[in-house]
């Protein structure tokens, strides 16, 4: 019985803090002009939402310089027409 309810406390999380911040901020976010989104789409702008001191670091440079630096997906041909 002591061994059922210390892993009972040990799966509860401390506390709901951070699950309430993500419905607050989704509640922010996903207004009625909104609700069209994506499921993709706003689970990527949830991440952003969130972590917005994060994201406030990032220069548009930084970018542009991995989007740059990276490869294409596809090559592109010129056709002479």
């Amino acid at each position: 019985m002591v061994d059922r309810l210390l892993r009972l406390v040990i799966t509860l999380p401390v506390s709901t803090a951070t699950t309430e911040r993500a419905f607050s901020a989704m509640k922010l976010v996903k207004t009625r002009l909104r609700n069209r989104m994506g499921d993709d789409f706003l689970r990527h702008y949830m991440v952003v939402y969130i972590g917005k001191e994060i994201a406030a670091k990032i220069t548009s440079d930084e970018i542009i310089n991995l989007f740059d630096t990276g490869g294409r997906r596809a090559e592109f041909k010129l056709i002479d027409m």
